[in-house]
């Protein structure tokens, strides 16, 4: 049986009085619990879950053929990971306690406050969430597993890194929970959030928000719409991007950028999974997926006061950080590859050979624009040479000397300076030297670059050595 979205996976209610199904179903639909299964005979209700997923189960706990306390230590022990919620009468209190003793997961007294109930069944719906999503992981870690590979097609790479953000993302995608990706300019954080929604099964769209910019209005307007006459030149009424995704998933970009008033709008979203328009009293039930995506360090950002906290941990209960390219280097050569496929189809040519000093060369930089980065010096370079056979190493050198940093900031493998020793700066020349050397490979032109002089200046440097 295929696995099911959240929010199509059944609650069930089982009660013999008709009366108290209706009232409790019409409570969570406008809860917006979308799928709600009653049964008034209790013997129909082992045989539904034996053939159907389901995320919570409410028990009246006395009933006609099977009570609810009968019932019970059956379900327990045939789904363990199911929860159920015991109804009871205010003189039945006792028993419901005992049932939590054996195993349900809360009590509910009738007739049932309405807010109660919607608490109560949220909670439990979030738990069967989370135990499904911790079996997922678990399956994926140990075995390695990725069901749909395609769904990350467009994200090229061979990292190991990645593929286990691969399986963390396939795992989380069918929860109803915000995900937060974090990552570098470049990296690649709204193809991840486009496979997250593919994978989550909703059939709502994909809708995009860049936050980053927005004031307070216009990210009020453009989220949640207007009504005709909210504010001057409100001629007619606009829905917002929420109910353009409705069903599906909001990705909101640049979050780390949002303004303070904006952050209490966007904490309420996800609270209470409602929201009004500008000029409506009537709230309208918000059914979407909220992804977030930021290059920002939201924890610094926090501590300076410049983030909400409660809204920062209610985006990241499902968190993926893309490692930048530099971390990934092993990613470089087929991304290469790929790059100048794209390039020669787009350019309708063939498809020029990448020389082994080239590969070199891009391995040690340090890309501060990641794959968006590589991609644009490929399709510069074969712009500059359309006739090339193979990729001009000198024009890569030349789009890397505009963005090299000092050499002190990349990570050097020499040995720690011990107390007391301090190199001269002859000698600090040497340990330069000596490790841009190695890391070329030995290709002197690759190691002037790392370096950030010439090459005839290497040469110079390399014969005073001998």
């Amino acid at each position: 049986m295929p696995p099911q979205k959240p929010s199509t996976i059944p609650v069930v209610l089982v009660d013999d009085e008709q009366s108290v199904l209706l009232s409790t179903r019409m409570i969570l639909l406008s809860a917006g619990i979308r799928n709600v299964q009653t049964f008034d005979d209790s013997r129909d209700l082992m045989p539904y879950l034996e053939s159907h997923e389901v995320s919570v189960v409410v028990l009246d706990l006395f009933m006609p053929y099977i009570p609810g306390n009968k019932l019970l230590p059956e379900i327990v022990r045939a789904f363990p990971d199911l929860p159920v919620v015991m109804m009871t009468a205010s003189q039945e209190i006792e028993s419901a306690v005992q049932c939590m003793k054996e195993g349900a997961f809360d009590y509910l007294v009738k007739p049932v406050e309405e807010n109660r109930l919607i608490s109560s069944i949220k909670r439990a719906m979030e738990l069967r969430a989370l135990r499904q999503q911790v079996d997922t992981l678990k399956r994926y870690l140990i075995t390695d597993h990725l069901e749909h590979g395609e769904a990350f097609s467009r994200i090229v790479t061979v990292s190991r890194k990645m593929r286990t953000l691969f399986q963390y993302a396939e795992a989380v995608s069918e929860s109803g929970e915000p995900v937060l990706i974090s990552g570098e300019t470049g990296t690649g954080k709204e193809l991840f959030a486009a496979a997250v929604h593919e994978l989550s099964n909703r059939a709502g769209p994909l809708v995009t928000l860049n936050v980053a910019g927005l004031d307070d209005a216009l990210f009020s307007d453009t989220l949640f719409g207007h009504k005709k006459g909210a504010f001057s030149g409100a001629e007619s009424s606009r829905e917002g991007l929420v109910a353009q995704a409705s069903g599906g998933t909001l990705f909101l970009d640049e979050i780390g950028d949002l303004k303070a008033a904006s952050q209490v709008k966007l904490l309420r979203l996800l609270q209470e999974q409602e929201y009004h328009p500008l000029g409506s009293d009537v709230a309208k039930i918000a059914d979407v997926r909220v992804i977030c995506a930021t290059n920002r360090d939201l924890r610094e950002r926090m501590d300076r006061g410049k983030f909400r906290p409660d809204l920062y941990f209610r985006l990241s209960v499902h968190q993926i950080d893309i490692p930048p390219l530099r971390e990934r280097r092993e990613d470089i050569p087929v991304l290469l590859a790929h790059f100048a496929m794209e390039a020669g189809e787009a350019m309708q040519r063939k498809v020029p050979n990448l020389p082994t000093e080239l590969i070199t060369l891009l391995e040690n930089y340090y890309f501060p624009g990641n794959v968006r980065e590589l991609r644009a010096m490929l399709f510069d370079v074969m712009a500059q040479h359309p006739t090339g056979r193979v990729l001009s190493v000198k024009s890569f050198r030349k789009l890397i000397k505009t963005q090299q940093k000092p050499v002190q900031h990349q990570t050097m493998e020499s040995a720690p300076v011990q107390e007391g020793q301090f190199p001269t700066l002859k000698e600090a020349e040497e340990m330069h030297i000596r490790e841009a050397m190695r890391r070329a490979g030995g290709n002197q032109g690759t190691a002037a670059t790392l370096l950030g002089i010439s090459r005839p200046a290497l040469n110079r440097r390399l014969a005073n050595r001998k």
